[in-house]
């Protein structure tokens, strides 16, 4: 059995009343329905310590690392944090983020999350050719979204969602994941929308795209 981390990267993970966490819910209950002696490893992003691309934390570190000077205190805990947040990562072949969409892109703990994990040598390499993945071992990622409007009408808002564009991007053009599926609940703040159908065209879209996840 593949093993599963569920990121949630909602701000107010702990309020059931948002769509993306009734999504992770919704996998969830999919899950258990499926795998009943399985369980999901939960990473809360918004209850966690995830360390910042800053002078002062991950890349005050590595440039540390990288010319063979010591650590402090201080930055012995934001590497041993990183170093944590990566293992946890690597040793989970199926990823699922659950996350709602904001002004465009994805929240800025799940930025953060992304600056520990796009590790040279851990995630990827640097080869004369290019990056290239190392995350190839049968590894797939679904994103679940929310979003207040509505991005796959081929209109104006479609190529400004950036969050499905770099996610899609870092997962299988950088780190070389199998796969990436994308399952929304979309215009919940469109006026005309019946959102309750929404809903249920997530929850569809996710009751279809759940076995393919876990094929192996």
């Amino acid at each position: 059995m593949m093993k599963t981390l569920l990121i949630n990267a909602h701000p107010d993970f702990r309020n059931a009343a948002h769509y993306s966490i009734q999504m992770a819910q919704d996998f969830l209950a999919q899950f258990r329905a499926a795998f009943p002696d399985e369980q999901v490893d939960v990473l809360n992003l918004y209850d966690t310590e995830i360390p910042r691309a800053t002078t002062e934390e991950l890349l005050g570190v590595w440039e540390k690392q990288s010319a063979h000077v010591g650590l402090s205190a201080e930055e012995q805990h934001v590497y041993a944090v990183n170093q944590r947040l990566l293992a946890q990562f690597k040793s989970h072949h199926r990823i699922v983020i659950a996350t709602p969409l904001h002004n465009f892109n994805v929240t800025s703990k799940l930025k953060d999350y992304m600056d520990n994990i796009l590790v040279a040598r851990e995630t990827f390499r640097y080869t004369a050719a290019g990056s290239v993945g190392l995350m190839t071992d049968n590894y797939k990622v679904m994103m679940l979204q929310a979003s207040g409007s509505i991005y796959t009408r081929n209109d104006r808002y479609t190529p400004m969602e950036f969050s499905r564009l770099y996610l899609d991007k870092m997962f299988t053009e950088i780190m070389g994941f199998d796969a990436f599926y994308m399952v929304r609940v979309q215009g919940t703040q469109t006026q005309g929308v019946d959102v309750a159908q929404a809903v249920k065209d997530g929850h569809a879209e996710l009751t279809a795209a759940f076995p393919k996840f876990y094929q192996q």
